[in-house]
């Protein structure tokens, strides 16, 4: 008789609270199986970091930057106007996008800023005072 030992970590009590975040993360992950747009995820210092992503071809309008549930939605909708122009070659993608990407427990989106083409949305992570480590002094 072989007996396997299956451990689902995920339903250890320790664990409490994981398997939303898992879901979350992994739907996030898979929501564009593609590459289109690239982009770079940029660390400033503990507390700042910045998507830059390539955007060329779309205008401020055409972009939105939205914060939901936790997660970083970044979409860009541009109208087809191949029926009206004549392409020789049609190398800048300007095909509908969306991205997402999930957001830490205390992290928020300070800004969106679109400059020759990229687009950076810089993400901040601000600890409120009672969840920051404090040093108790042992008398």
């Amino acid at each position: 008789m072989v007996h396997t030992f299956g451990l689902d970590l995920f339903n250890d009590p320790f664990f409490i609270g994981f398997n939303h975040t898992l879901q979350r993360l992994n739907h996030v992950h898979t929501a564009n199986p593609n590459n289109y747009p690239p982009y770079n995820v940029v660390k400033k210092d503990n507390e700042t970091w910045v998507v830059e992503m390539a955007v060329a071809g779309f205008s401020r309008d055409q972009i939105t930057v939205t914060e939901q549930d936790g997660t970083l939605i970044i979409e860009g909708s541009k109208e087809d106007n191949t029926i009206t122009t004549e392409y020789l070659h049609k190398g800048i993608g300007t095909r509908k996008f969306k991205r997402t990407f999930a957001l830490g427990e205390y992290a928020f989106v300070k800004s969106a800023e679109l400059t020759d083409g990229i687009l950076y949305v810089t993400v901040e992570i601000e600890i409120p005072e009672e969840k920051k480590p404090k040093t108790i002094k042992v008398k």
